[in-house]
């Protein structure tokens, strides 16, 4: 019996977006969230006495800035050398042979599969045969896996490949694979990388992507690690165990607006969310984003008074502890309760504001409406700032919207 560990896509000193340039943020956590994911990969590997471990691509986020990350990567393959662990890993798209234009040499344990064809390694003490190919260039549009080698007589076969099985919408179409063929080709294992959520597409044969070891954004929620792989003595696979390996844990908290009628039902309601991440964590570093959504008669003051509630957030996270949890944007997605309709029967000039607000255009602001954009919320003026034009109609969108939010509110709430 022996056991071996299965991970993909470490992305080694990439940065994590949306919080490593915000003033305040658990810099040195943040910074160093993709090292200690690897640091704790190689702790797990140690204490489950694994024999090998396998690295499905996108070991590193792309070229290197310098030899830091290199030497990093290197010292921690030492510790395993040290405990006669061996490694075998493959390139991805983001860490391809043509991007990569710095190296070093790797321990005596650490075997990197070829990139111009597939190859076969075998473990030098086990009947193990493991099967790859690393990415030559970042764009790999063929299917690698077809011209995988047959798997060895009597061996537990292994094949690793950085692919896109089923051509899953919202993520590179590299290395095309289809579930059928690898389930066909007669491995016991197939250890994939590239899709950074974690998923056994089969079970026997084992086709499995076992998720990056870091979330790096909001898209990227929940628990990250890695599968602990048990083989028995007849070579069955018996067990996979996930492990978490991440430091620090995005949340993307949704609170629906709809039954709350004032502010201090919302931040209680966010207060909550908050007091539930932290507690999903299990004393990670828990980077939320709170999403307000629903049919709300609060939709208009969140966004006239967008920063005050942006602040109000900030102020419970000093409250619960920043060294636990780390707000990372508030996002507005109400709708409005308020009845346009009967708003406009109001006046003359209520009916007359309301049907300019149907028809104007954020690309070509008149003078009054520029002077109103001034007062949208800072977060809004960043995320448009640079897409304002006649071309991004989802962006003159989100702005129209903000400017009605704003103007409804001020007449709504007027004498």
């Amino acid at each position: 019996m022996f056991r071996f560990i299965h991970a993909a896509d470490l992305h080694l000193d990439s940065p994590l977006v949306g919080l490593s340039k915000v003033e305040g943020s658990p810099i040195d956590i943040i910074q160093q969230a993709t090292r200690q994911a690897l640091v704790q990969l190689v702790d797990l590997a140690i204490e489950e006495s694994v024999a090998f471990i396998v690295l499905a691509g996108d070991l590193y986020d792309g070229d290197w800035k310098d030899y830091r990350t290199g030497l990093f990567f290197v010292r921690e393959m030492r510790r395993l050398e040290a405990a006669g662990i061996h490694v075998y890993l493959i390139s991805g798209n983001h860490d391809a042979e043509s991007k990569l234009t710095k190296a070093l040499s790797l321990p005596a344990n650490v075997f990197s599969f070829p990139t111009k064809k597939a190859k076969t390694l075998t473990h030098p003490h086990l009947p193990v045969s493991l099967h790859g190919q690393g990415f030559a260039t970042a764009a790999v549009t063929e299917n690698l896996a077809a011209e995988y080698p047959a798997p060895v007589v009597n061996h537990l076969n292994i094949g690793l490949l950085h692919t896109n099985v089923g051509d899953r919408e919202g993520h590179g179409n590299y290395a095309p694979s289809r579930l059928p063929e690898l389930v066909a080709k007669g491995y016991d294992y197939w250890a994939l990388g590239h899709i950074h959520q974690r998923s056994i597409l089969n079970e026997a044969p084992a086709v499995v992507y076992s998720g990056n070891t870091q979330g790096r954004n909001v898209r990227e929620t929940g628990a990250k690690g890695c599968y602990l792989v048990e083989v028995n003595e007849e070579l069955a696979i018996i067990s996979l165990s996930f492990r978490p390996l991440d430091s620090v844990r995005w949340e993307n908290l949704v609170i629906d607006c709809e039954p709350l009628t004032d502010r201090v039902q919302l931040l209680d309601a966010v207060r909550a969310g908050m007091e539930a991440a932290i507690e999903r964590a299990e004393g990670r570093l828990v980077a939320v984003r709170v999403t307000l959504t629903g049919a709300s008669y609060l939709h208009e003051s969140l966004h006239s008074e967008f920063q005050r509630f942006e602040s109000e957030c900030l102020s419970l996270v000093d409250a619960l502890g920043s060294d636990c949890v780390w707000f990372e944007k508030l996002k507005v997605r109400t709708t409005s309760r308020i009845d346009p309709v009967k708003l406009a029967q109001q006046d003359e000039l209520t009916a007359l504001v309301l049907e300019s607000l149907e028809e104007f255009d954020p690309s070509q602001l008149p003078k009054a409406v520029s002077d109103l954009r001034g007062k949208l919320a800072q977060p809004v003026l960043d995320e448009v700032a640079e897409q304002l034009d006649a071309s991004n109609s989802t962006v003159r969108e989100e702005v129209r919207k903000d400017v009605s939010a704003i103007v409804l509110h001020a007449i709504s709430t007027s004498g």
